[in-house]
């Protein structure tokens, strides 16, 4: 599966993973909501389980996606925007459908 990062992204997520909560647990991409055709999506910290695939994004983070759901998370791309506030934005170009 295929997951791009923006810079701010990998920045962010680099720090995320020094951090004493994520210690020996990786950062997965999870659904929070199904709508039909699209999805959201969040990040969290978890252990990596069977049904997952540890991603290598094309900025050498590391994330967990659970091969359950590789027709909404297969290209997702990860992004971190510092204005017009703090957040991550992770989007499905293949699925055409945003969540901020």
């Amino acid at each position: 599966m295929n997951v791009k990062i923006n810079r701010n992204a990998a920045k962010i997520m680099k720090k995320m993973l020094e951090s004493e909560e994520s210690e020996g647990k990786m950062l997965r991409v999870v659904i929070t909501e199904h709508h039909g055709n699209h999805a959201h999506y969040a990040l969290q910290f978890d252990h990596p389980t069977e049904h997952d695939e540890i991603v290598k994004t094309d900025k050498d983070v590391e994330v967990l996606l659970d091969t359950r759901d590789a027709e909404f998370l297969d290209g997702i791309w990860i992004q971190f925007f510092y204005v017009p506030e703090e957040q991550f934005v992770i989007t499905n170009p293949k699925k055409g459908h945003h969540h901020h």
